[in-house]
């Protein structure tokens, strides 16, 4: 089946054929470095990850980008009310940002370009644009003419009358139209700022991706995925400097992920539910936010919440449950070509359905004979690897600590060699007290004729 994939541009699913054969481009917008990231940032990597997967999965050269945006006004802002330089606070929350993304199970980009070491390439960009008529230089600043391109707009279906109809923007006595946005902006003497044509300042955020993409990708690339939230202006915006630039079409395929909402509500500074990957980490294994993450269409709207990460850790716990009862058997690489699971991801990304398919997997794999058993385990754990989990052993997932757990492993082991001393004694009534008070604990014992085995719930 060929891959359909949904582009925001067109407004309907289209197969996928990149530029050139056999090599695909993307470029996925990364955080801006000021604090921890939410979940509602961590939803676009973690789908983003799994199209990447399934590209590399059926392309031999698949180069994918995500940026990291380093100078910035929230960025430095934060660094004066913390009282520290504006790279020790990028630095040390982009490292954040990696461990995070790293606990959700997601790949590393091929290049993940810093906004800082490419000023060189966004003063060139700009430059091209002033040429070509379609920015202008006022008051130490320069803008981009929106009027100059036909078709701005496109992306995110609005006319210019549309976008300025109550719309925030900067009213400014430089500007020639009042929907004209920045380029390259004056830096004050105790701001960041970088020697220009235009005097001292500093890069436009929607320039930034827009030169790095050029350098590392080039003009023209196959995907721009991010957040439906960027869809305008960010990506309007980058779409009008890229094709006025370079002259050619900059992006083929846009995709956009659904917001998520947090109980129901849209998450927002001003109801103060924001939920940071780092403090849910401390109480779920990032495999269950990822599982959590891919429960919904990724164009869909998620609603997170506590009985939605409970779910995907029972389902997990199914999963591995089926894994655990067959680890004996040792299996191959299996090809999902051809599977339903195969089909629902190449049906633009279709993860509840292919979630639906893992479970028939392991069903199956739960009813079969020994001789079927190594070839439906190999497709589980195949179709695990394409959506990012599934990937630890059995044993070590169902002994993993769960939210604020205290009892530990030993003290487990402890009780269970203390229960079978205590059935070799006879004493079967305090055999069957331990196994009630792991269970009040948690702890749920399985005996069988190998042994006892446990497991967290």
């Amino acid at each position: 089946m060929p891959l359909q994939l949904y582009n925001t541009l067109s407004g309907k699913k289209e197969i996928f054929k990149p530029l050139l054969e056999d090599r695909v481009r993307m470029y996925v917008c990364g955080p801006t470095v000021y604090n921890r990231v939410h979940i509602g940032n961590a939803r676009p990597v973690v789908v983003f990850d799994t199209l990447y997967r399934l590209l590399k999965n059926r392309f031999s050269d698949v180069v994918y980008a995500r940026n990291i945006t380093d100078i910035d006004d929230k960025i430095m802002k934060a660094a004066r009310d913390n009282g520290e330089e504006i790279g020790v606070l990028s630095t040390r929350f982009a490292q954040a940002y990696f461990e995070d993304m790293a606990a959700l199970n997601n790949l590393e980009p091929d290049v993940t370009p810093y906004a800082t070491e490419h000023l060189p390439e966004m003063i060139a960009m700009i430059e091209r644009l002033v040429e070509k008529g379609h920015a202008y230089a006022a008051e130490g600043h320069v803008l981009f003419a929106v009027e100059s391109m036909d078709g701005y707009g496109k992306l995110s279906k609005r006319s210019l009358d549309d976008m300025l109809a109550g719309a925030r923007v900067e009213v400014a006595p430089y500007k020639k139209y009042a929907g004209d946005f920045v380029l390259w902006k004056p830096s004050k003497d105790d701001e960041p700022g970088w020697d220009s044509p235009w005097g001292r300042g500093r890069p436009g955020w929607h320039l930034e991706c827009s030169a790095m993409i050029k350098k590392h990708l080039g003009d023209t690339i196959d995907i721009h995925g991010g957040g439906r939230d960027l869809t305008f202006p960010h990506h309007e915006n980058e779409r009008a400097q890229s094709c006025c630039a370079n002259g050619v079409d900059f992006v083929r395929y846009w995709m956009h992920n659904g917001y998520v909402n947090i109980e129901g509500e849209k998450m927002s500074k001003s109801l103060g539910n924001f939920r940071m990957v780092n403090d849910l980490l401390q109480q779920y294994p990032g495999e269950v936010l990822r599982f959590a993450l891919l429960s919904a269409h990724y164009r869909s709207e998620l609603n997170f919440s506590a009985d939605l990460l409970e779910q995907a850790w029972r389902s997990l716990d199914s999963l591995y449950g089926a894994l655990r009862e067959a680890q004996s058997i040792k299996v191959d690489e299996s090809n999902l070509e051809g599977t339903a699971f195969m089909a629902a991801l190449e049906d633009d990304l279709n993860t509840p359905v292919a979630i639906g398919e893992l479970h028939q997997m392991a069903r199956e794999l739960n009813k079969s004979e020994t001789a079927g058993k190594a070839r439906w385990k190999a497709l589980l754990l195949a179709a695990g690897r394409q959506l990012g989990v599934l990937q630890q052993d059995p044993e070590a997932w169902f002994k993993q600590a769960r939210g604020a757990e205290t009892i530990s492993e030993q003290e487990i082991e402890q009780l269970i060699a203390e229960r079978q001393q205590s059935k070799l004694d006879k004493n079967y009534a305090r055999a069957d007290e331990i196994r009630e008070e792991l269970k009040a604990k948690g702890v749920v014992l399985e005996d069988s004729r190998e042994g006892t085995k446990w497991r967290r719930e």
